[in-house]
């Protein structure tokens, strides 16, 4: 889990220094800085979208991982749990959507998953790379959303670091197939962020997470019954 406290370490120096640089922006600086955060979540979505392999099952996968993280509940219980948090440690209106938008950036990507499972394997190299990024990127986040970014660590903590756990267990990656359809599900859930920060439609993302399970299962599926048929 070397890489994983390494990663949770660059976000909370990036983010802490965002948030330094924040609180001299100025308002009208503050959104400028916004709608550049915004544009790049949606760049990163849309490179990551085409990199899926099999855009049937990239489709079933959001639709059936959307439903059922409606079903679930997941984004109002995503809410509640970071409005508690603020409830407990203050902050202002955009601490949810800083601590939410810096969550779903940091963690759908395939680095995440792969670094992750590698990590707990004893090798952290991807996840120190992606660590780098992840820090420079907390520090554009926190200037503009505030205080939620820093606190982004934590889930980020647990989600990383339960992959790690598996891989240690596992000992073995993805199939490359399933890798690219779970970083085109990705992408897509960071368009619809995108969407969301730039103001142009409110999109339940979090209830789209369940998408980066269903989506390289369904690759996985489709890849055993083509060898099959």
């Amino acid at each position: 889990m070397l890489g994983t406290i390494f990663n949770t370490i660059t976000v909370l120096v990036g983010s802490s220094t965002g948030l330094l640089l924040g609180s001299r922006l100025g308002e009208s600086g503050k959104e400028t800085v916004f709608h550049v955060v915004g544009l790049f979540t949606f760049y990163l979505g849309v490179s990551m979208s085409l990199e899926t392999r099999n855009p049937v099952g990239l489709i079933l996968g959001l639709l059936v991982g959307t439903l059922l993280g409606e079903r679930m509940g997941l984004e109002e219980a995503l809410e509640r749990g970071a409005e508690h948090l603020r409830s407990r440690v203050g902050g202002d209106s955009n601490f949810v959507e800083g601590l939410m938008t810096a969550f779903l950036t940091f963690c759908v990507g395939p680095m995440t998953v792969i670094g992750s499972l590698r990590d707990g394997m004893g090798d952290p190299s991807i996840i120190m790379a992606k660590s780098i990024m992840d820090g420079f990127t907390s520090m554009a986040y926190a200037a503009a959303l505030g205080p939620g970014v820093i606190f982004s660590s934590i889930p980020l903590l647990l989600f990383q670091g339960s992959l790690s756990l598996v891989g240690s267990f596992v000992g073995a990656s993805l199939p490359e197939a399933a890798i690219g359809d779970l970083t085109g599900a990705g992408g897509i859930i960071l368009l619809g962020l995108a969407v969301d920060l730039l103001d142009l439609k409110r999109i339940r993302v979090g209830n789209m997470l369940p998408s980066l399970v269903v989506a390289p299962l369904i690759s996985i599926l489709w890849s055993w019954l083509s060898a099959i048929i």
